[in-house]
């Protein structure tokens, strides 16, 4: 199948863990096996599944957000996404209608996206636990927002076939299409971790699971029918970063405890003629010297505090890097830069010593949401008193928060002050907050 313009939807449903997730790569990867040019967005801000996009579809994954990206941002990075795409699929993250209190259109909702791009929305529901019901939760979200349309339900988690008939006569008597029924199947589950999905790059055997997801797909959900409902979609192209790059050669940590920076930020950096050099700390690899600027993004360190403490060539070299040039790390980043990290059984390791703070992971706390930050002194990533718009999402505390000055006062979405947050000494800075765009970006 070759479709002679791009086309999208919208993949959504009532909550998180309804299957969005699985659904999605089951269509992107029975589609790729077709022929088509499929490529994936994730609206909100997630790490993980774009990865697992990217594996399913053949192209990298892109993040859609309509609380932090302003509106000629957002279809900015739209349209550099669909450029010889023939079909174009974003997932929603947590439910449909899933934001914050905002002015319209910039809640972060995927509904959002769905009214300024006019998508049609596809709903996944997973019926376990109920039958006819499942048609008053779909008549509900059809009716909620005239802007938003849903036009057909993909049933999750069947238990029988007299299960789906059940649901289907009920779907039948409100006029909603259904457009298939997965079955219940442990098979099709990918496995999860604190923070969401066990990463796309620790899965040794992603590639048959990915060949059974799109078997699934092509035996139990009408990939004809799903991809005729698709709407033309051609975002205005705009220019601009979402945030400049932080240097011209960016020495960046990328390996299974440092993998949480988003795609839209390197292709803007590489369009703005940084190179990128990614370097693996659990390799014991330090920052490459010819570079300018080093960024540690966020990822799983507290699982690999043990190898990273004894990794005593990424310490050396990085400690020498920071002397003179600087150093930013993000949540998992901002982590290892403190004097110790304890991980989850309670054991306390050293770090970098570069910022005076400790972390623990040992008693979870969620910390998770939108935030604007306020800069701190000039930085890598901004001047002092620049608004970035980002997020919080760890289960890290604080246990020592040093004496080091902030980087910067953090608010929530809603603009409520959070206070001072993160580290910076000489060139070393450090926050759990991640960057995802600047907030002066035109409208």
């Amino acid at each position: 199948m070759s479709l002679s313009m791009t086309k999208a939807l919208i993949i959504a449903a009532p909550r998180s863990g309804s299957g969005k997730t699985t659904i999605t790569l089951a269509l992107l990867a029975a589609w790729r096996r077709r022929g088509v040019a499929v490529r994936a967005g994730k609206s909100g801000p997630d790490y993980i599944d774009p990865a697992f996009h990217a594996a399913a579809s053949g192209q990298p994954g892109v993040n859609l957000d309509a609380w932090a990206m302003a509106p000629a941002l957002l279809s900015g990075i739209a349209a550099g996404a669909v450029a010889g795409c023939d079909l174009f699929v974003i997932e929603s993250s947590m439910g449909l209608f899933d934001g914050i209190d905002a002015p319209a259109g910039r809640s972060g909702a995927a509904a959002d996206l769905a009214r300024r791009f006019a998508l049609p929305v596809v709903l996944v529901l997973d019926v376990s636990g109920q039958s006819q019901s499942a048609a008053a939760v779909a008549q509900g979200f059809a009716r909620h927002d005239a802007g938003v349309r849903v036009v057909g339900v993909i049933l999750n988690q069947v238990a029988s076939p007299r299960h789906r008939a059940g649901v289907q006569s009920a779907m039948d008597r409100i006029g909603m299409p259904v457009l298939g029924a997965m079955p219940r199947d442990t098979g099709l589950v990918l496995p999860e971790r604190h923070l969401g999905l066990v990463q796309a790059l620790e899965h040794g055997d992603l590639d048959a699971r990915l060949t059974h997801l799109a078997d699934a797909a092509e035996t139990h959900l009408d990939l004809d029918a799903i991809a005729a409902l698709a709407a033309d979609f051609m975002p205005e192209p705009t220019s601009g970063e979402a945030l400049p790059p932080p240097g011209q050669r960016i020495a960046l940590a990328s390996d299974a405890a440092f993998s949480f920076i988003y795609p839209h930020l390197l292709q803007g950096w590489r369009r703005n003629g940084a190179e990128i050099h990614p370097f693996s700390p659990l390799a014991g690899q330090g920052p490459n010297e010819t570079c300018d600027v080093c960024w540690l993004p966020g990822g799983y360190p507290e699982l690999h505090a043990g190898a990273l403490a004894t990794g005593t060539g990424f310490w050396s070299a990085l400690r020498q890097f920071a002397e003179t040039r600087p150093v930013h790390g993000e949540c998992g980043g901002y982590m290892v830069l403190g004097t110790h990290l304890q991980d989850a059984e309670g054991i306390q390791h050293p770090m970098a010593g570069l910022l005076g703070h400790a972390t623990s992971a040992h008693k979870r706390k969620l910390h998770l949401g939108y935030r604007e930050a306020t800069i701190i002194g000039d930085s890598v990533i901004g001047r002092n008193g620049q608004r970035l718009r980002g997020h919080e999402f760890h289960y890290a505390s604080v246990t020592d928060p040093g004496t080091d000055a902030a980087f910067a006062d953090l608010a929530d979405g809603t603009g409520q002050s959070l206070g001072a947050s993160g580290g910076r000494r000489g060139l070393v800075s450090g926050t759990f907050f991640h960057a995802i765009a600047r907030s002066d970006f035109p409208a």
